[in-house]
């Protein structure tokens, strides 16, 4: 795999003291002219010659280019210019918290703002059930009926309701995983701050925004107040170009990365993707990118807005949004380059996201089942992959294979939609054709383990593949378990032989 690294003359973050006026001397003194007047007995001035032809800048320091995040950073916060370090508060777009965090967000904003206090725009909030949804769990539903009486109580505009859990599809408010659900549901928007109480808020950067995961206290304050005091994160560059081969998949390409700069390499630090191959990724692809930053310690990734990005928003949302774009001067803490043309199937061993290898070297790691679904790799296009797998085999999986699609669309897109090349069979019929298990009602479902009856939750020290984000001890439920990160191509692949597999194998 080609990679390359591209680090500044300089890790400080001014990279010319000349251009902040630190020089004692003119640009235009020759520093043979300056030793000789130091030795002269006459005292001469230190202090540079008045530039007449050049005007200060309106906040007194020399501008310099600034990047994405930097920029969105500036805009929040109204101020002209922003360096990494700053601490600034910035207001927020949209506010984002779930069943998980929710109710834990509530009762701070309660308690600091008072029992009577209003939310800062009830239209800024949105408020998704996703999580520990389907289960007898008496503490996780218990979480749903708070959030819905505080909905009420503000009547909060975005509340994804479910009430009756024997069959979510007669809930039409309800939505499923909260990232898949905020892009299709509009409230994802170039060169917008978007804070949410779930790790993987991240995943709404694709759209060219800010995006970032936040904690209860933090998010009971933006409830109150609509701010956040932040600090600009420095911004690492991942440029990856080349042709993208048919067996690879986004989340390879984010696999690469977090191996290339392991799980702590991205930790506070914005992680911003162009290239032609980021540019050739439609916006799920996108979303599976920055869905993982976090597990290389990012605080956010970003992609720039392109016409696929406005052509997806096109109608989804009706509120104007401005894109903004690195300057061509802006600075970046380190550059890192990709050739994805030649990139290989890879996984993530356990327990950790960067335990990177290549599929093909673990073929002899024997599994037990398989699992698709949740924010990173349950969106249409992931179950539209898998299915595309199963049809070039024509074979039946050796393992149960579990399929969690992300929201009630997915679901839908599962059962609708053809499948390319199929003939007209939709992903639906290509599973039940596989020996698949019937796709489960749309939630975060196992990815997070959960109350002990969620659907496909690891109950036992099993082998698993999985087109999750993470697969520390105990992540999908039994802390003995053992899973692989790898992307819908590769676990459907795994699936049909019982071991880790290269894609290739069926789709080519």
């Amino acid at each position: 795999m080609a990679c390359s690294t591209v680090t500044p003359p300089s890790t400080s973050f001014i990279g010319n003291k000349k251009d902040l006026n630190l020089s004692v001397f003119s640009s235009a003194t020759p520093l043979s002219s300056q030793k000789r007047e130091r030795k002269s007995k006459k005292i001469c001035s230190v202090m540079s010659p008045q530039q007449s032809e050049r005007k200060p800048a309106t906040t007194g320091s020399v501008k310099t280019g600034m990047t994405m995040t930097e920029k969105i950073f500036a805009r929040a916060s109204e101020k002209p210019q922003l360096s990494p370090g700053e601490n600034v508060w910035v207001d927020v777009d949209v506010l984002m918290t779930h069943d998980v965090c929710g109710p834990g967000s509530i009762g701070i904003f309660k308690k600091e703002f008072g029992q009577n206090a209003k939310v800062w725009d009830r239209e800024k909030v949105v408020i998704i059930p996703d999580h520990y949804i389907f289960t007898t769990d008496e503490r996780a539903n218990r979480n749903v009926d708070i959030l819905r009486d505080f909905c009420t109580e503000q009547n909060i505009k975005y509340f994804y309701d479910i009430k009756d859990l024997s069959n979510f599809k007669a809930n039409p408010d309800y939505k499923g995983v909260c990232h898949v659900a905020l892009a299709q549901e509009g409230h994802c928007r170039p060169g917008e701050v978007l804070l949410g109480t779930d790790s993987h808020t991240c995943t709404a950067g694709a759209f060219g925004q800010f995006a970032t995961g936040i904690g209860n206290t933090d998010a009971g304050f933006v409830l109150g107040t609509g701010k956040l005091l932040l600090k600009v994160p420095p911004t690492l560059r991942f440029v990856m170009d080349g042709e993208m081969p048919d067996y690879l998949l986004a989340k390879d390409l984010i696999l690469q990365i977090i191996g290339e700069i392991s799980v702590a390499g991205g930790t506070y630090k914005a992680m911003e993707f162009v290239g032609s191959t980021v540019e050739s990724l439609s916006m799920e692809e996108r979303m599976t990118l920055c869905n993982m930053v976090v597990e290389a310690g990012g605080k956010n990734g970003i992609v720039p807005a392109d016409s696929t990005t406005f052509k997806y928003l096109e109608d989804k949302t009706s509120v104007p949004y401005e894109p903004v774009y690195s300057d061509a001067k802006a600075r970046f803490l380190k550059e890192y380059r990709f050739d994805i043309s030649k990139l290989e199937p890879l996984v993530a061993k356990p327990h950790s996201p960067d335990n990177r290898a290549l599929a093909r070297e673990c073929k002899d790691v024997k599994i037990d089942r398989v699992y698709i679904g949740s924010c990173t790799g349950g969106k249409t296009e992931d179950f539209m992959a898998a299915a595309r797998v199963f049809l070039a085999s024509g074979k039946k999986v050796k393992v149960p294979t579990f399929l969690v699609p992300a929201t009630q669309k997915v679901w839908m897109d599962v059962y609708s939609l053809p499948v390319p090349g199929s003939g007209g069979k939709t992903c639906s019929q290509i599973f039940e054709e596989a020996g698949c298990d019937t796709p489960a009602s749309p939630s975060c479902g196992a990815c997070m383990g959960g109350p002990k009856d969620t659907y496909a939750r690891l109950n036992e020290p099993q082998v698993c593949v999985s087109t999750t984000n993470r697969n520390f001890p105990g992540r999908m439920g039994h802390k003995e378990g053992q899973i692989y990160l790898a992307s819908p191509y590769t676990a459907a692949a795994s699936a049909l032989t019982g071991y880790v597999t290269d894609p290739r194998e069926f789709l080519q």
